[in-house]
Formats: structure tokens, sequence, C-alpha cells
């Protein structure tokens, strides 16, 4: 699948940098593309949608982490098969802004069953295909070792 298929909007990260109350961090990736194909990889071998437990989210540097104009992709990918469901590129300070958010809120606002962020995954028609609660979002360099510092990992979990 394309990766200009899909669009990413984040919401609810200004509050870290501005002092305001904690919100939980938004990001919605929105669709573009032929449905099908979108909805088969969101879905199990039963027809079911993969939940957010099957599903990991991470963003790959393609370059230095603290290069200011550094880019990576984003994705989602199916846990249970390793087969990904979605790529896109993204500026690496983007995503690493969201991921301290996420991270912030966790220290204030969020619970063990709510997560720290919420991924929406929509098609053109605006509805929500699939919405996740997470709490890992993995960060790995150019090389493809995981940047722990940069990363949002939840107490007590082991890599």
């Amino acid at each position: 699948m394309r990766r200009d298929y899909f669009e990413l909007d984040v919401k609810h990260i200004d509050w870290v940098e501005e002092g305001g109350d904690p919100e939980k961090p938004l990001v919605r990736i929105d669709f573009h593309g032929p449905e099908g194909s979108l909805m088969d990889r969101l879905t199990d071998a039963d027809g079911e949608h993969l939940d957010a437990a099957e599903t990991d989210v991470a963003f790959r540097l393609q370059g230095d982490v603290n290069d200011p104009d550094a880019t990576g992709v984003v994705s989602v990918t199916n846990r249970i098969t390793g087969d990904f469901v979605l790529e896109l590129n993204e500026d690496a300070d983007d995503v690493l802004r969201f991921i301290r958010a996420a991270r912030e809120y966790g220290k204030s606002e969020a619970d063990v069953e709510d997560g720290q962020y919420r991924v929406e995954i929509r098609t053109d028609d605006d509805s929500d295909t699939v919405v996740y609660e997470k709490r890992t979002f993995l960060v790995y360099d150019a090389d493809g070792n995981l940047l722990r510092g940069h990363s949002l990992i939840p107490s007590g979990v082991e890599l």
C-alpha cells in the first residue's frame, strides 16, 4: 500500500510546551486509497478488526535523531504476523514531540487500561475505522537499533 494514501494529523500535544492541562495525545491517520486493501490489513484471519494488543506502532528514523531536518517512517504493524498495516513518512521532530506529550500524559493522567495515547485510523467516509488506546511507541535509528530514550515504553515492559 502506498505511503501517500495516508495523511497523519496529531492533536492534544501543545499543552506540554504551553503548561496547560493534560490531554490524551491523539494521532489520526486518514486513508485515501482502495478501502478493501486497508480493511484486509486491519482484520485477522477470522475477519475481525485487530485490537490494540495485536498492533504495534513504531517510528524508524531515516537520519540522525539530532538532525533538526530528520525524517522517518511511522508504521503500524500486525503484532501476530509482523506484517505492515500501514506506513507513512513524517518529520522526526513532530513524532518525537508527540511521544513526549504521551509520556507526560502517562505521568499525570493515564491509567493502565486507558493508554497514554489514542490512534484513530479512518477511511474517506470520515468514520473511525479502528481506534486503539496505546501505551507503547517504539523509535528506531536508521540502522534498526531501538532508541529507548526516545521511545514510549511503559514501566515493567521488557523488550
